[in-house]
């Protein structure tokens, strides 16, 4: 029996409370990631929960209705928070339940639970309101409130054994949530520029004519949003492609969750460059049947066996 299976059967009953909570926060809060975590075995999940919790308990206080101090303090507290549980204080009857959860799974996993303090700078310049000029301003920002939590999820799947190329397997895991984010990016730019944000790269916007913004259903006049959108989505395709390296790294639930999770995203890069303009229009999502493909492909190994034949061809 592995060490983490022995672990989940020994759990005290305020620890699995924990996570019980950190699942329903999941659960309600993330669809997409609960999409692709519940192909996970019961220990991966419930640390995979338990980050997730943190982590949007952080992109909450940045998203919240606070004044821009009090956000700062916040976000300091909370910093404060992930020292404890780095030093090991939290106990296991602690009245907060996200800090119970994460403390035992950083005991089980080798979390680098620095990408969380990453996160927590990458929404401090949220609430600082930073813009971005260029690809690799933006690309910084990127790194803080996602790509560390590629890195962090990977401390939950680990690698298998003898995985060729393995030690770049946090390099690829970062880049998969470069890739997200920059969807994400292209999937909420009206619903950003409503909150007074623009994330992406301000050259970008100028050579296609969108510095005016996107505050209304259409494209400002005389812009190619369409070029811009088409630009974007090509440099998010090559991160994926890139990211997805990574999954032949993955035992095959592992990689089942990965595909899944940047499956759903990367089918919703291509429905967004298929129609542009309906990010302008309203928020654009996948249906669950298809969502039910994508986590049926990434199980099935579809995925990780194509890249790594891509992989293979390139040797």
């Amino acid at each position: 029996m592995s060490r983490t299976v022995e672990e989940t059967a020994q759990t005290s009953a305020p620890v699995l409370a924990a996570y019980r909570y950190c699942e329903a926060v999941t659960g309600h809060q993330a669809r997409n990631f609960a999409y692709g975590i519940r192909l996970l075995p019961a220990a991966k999940r419930q640390a995979m929960s338990a980050l997730y919790a943190f982590s949007r308990r952080v992109d909450d206080i940045g998203d919240g209705l606070l004044e821009p101090e009090a956000k700062r303090v916040r976000l300091e507290d909370t910093r404060a928070l992930l020292g404890r549980i780095k030093d090991g204080e939290i106990e296991e009857d602690d009245t907060d339940p996200v800090a119970v959860a994460l403390a035992d799974a950083a005991r089980r996993f080798p979390l680098p639970l620095v990408g969380l303090d990453e996160l927590i700078d990458g929404v401090l310049m949220d609430v600082r309101g930073e813009t971005y000029r260029t690809w690799d301003e933006l690309k910084l920002y990127c790194r803080c409130v996602a790509g560390a939590i590629g890195r962090l999820s990977l401390g939950v799947f680990g690698t298998v054994p003898g995985a060729p190329d393995a030690a770049r397997a946090p390099e690829y895991a970062d880049t998969l949530g470069l890739a997200l984010q920059l969807t994400n990016i292209l999937r909420d730019v009206r619903e950003d520029a409503a909150n007074g944000r623009t994330y992406l790269p301000s050259e970008d916007l100028a050579k296609f004519g969108c510095s005016a913004g996107f505050d209304a259903p259409v494209p400002p006049p005389g812009a190619d949003f369409a070029g811009l959108v088409h630009y974007e989505a090509a440099r998010a395709r090559a991160l994926f492609a890139e990211g997805f390296q990574l999954l032949p790294m993955l035992d095959r639930r592992s990689g089942a969750c990965v595909a899944a999770m940047a499956g759903i995203y990367h089918r919703l890069l291509t429905r967004i460059a298929d129609d542009p303009e309906a990010v302008l229009r309203g928020r654009v999502s996948l249906p669950g049947r298809e969502k039910a493909f994508v986590a049926v492909r990434g199980l099935s190994g579809l995925d990780a066996r194509a890249a790594g034949r891509r992989i293979a061809g390139r040797r």
